[in-house]
């Protein structure tokens, strides 16, 4: 059977929980019509390039797919109906690549981003992305207001 590597992306204002429930609708979809689901990833709320359909973030996931091509017709087909999902791309592959994609694997397991920053956009030692403290304010003074004098 061919192989397809598929995108959607969902509007910004339903939760991460209503997006799993249409991730395993549209996972029956496939399995129901003689397909297999691969491997499904959630890549979480991004914000878009531009605005689509007065949206401005969306939820991405993505699926490997081992179907035949009606399959994928009824799964679009199913998209376009679907008034939460805004996009999606369906391209076919030559083999399905098991490892995580290069979005999921950019993200470190602690919590960073690829600069090394917290996603508050704090470096390792606590300083802001401007290289202030954050416990100082900008004339150096504690945010009790002393000039970090202890007495």
């Amino acid at each position: 059977m061919p192989l397809y590597e598929h995108i959607f992306i969902a509007r910004q204002d339903i939760s991460p929980a209503q997006v799993e429930g249409l991730t395993e609708t549209l996972q029956k979809i496939v399995t129901d019509n003689g397909g297999k689901v691969a491997k499904s990833e959630y890549w979480g709320l991004r914000s878009l390039q531009y605005k689509i359909k007065k949206n401005r973030k969306g939820h991405y996931s993505l699926f490997n797919i081992d179907a035949p091509a009606p399959v994928i017709e009824e799964l679009e087909r199913q998209e376009k109906i679907n008034d939460d999902i805004l996009r999606s791309l369906t391209i076919r592959v030559e083999e399905l690549d098991d490892t995580p994609s290069p979005v999921l694997s950019r993200r470190d397991r602690d919590g960073k981003d690829r600069d090394g920053r917290d996603r508050d956009g704090r470096d390792r030692d606590g300083r802001d992305r401007d290289g202030r403290d954050r416990d100082r304010d900008r004339d150096g003074r504690d945010r009790d207001g002393d000039r970090g004098r202890r007495g």
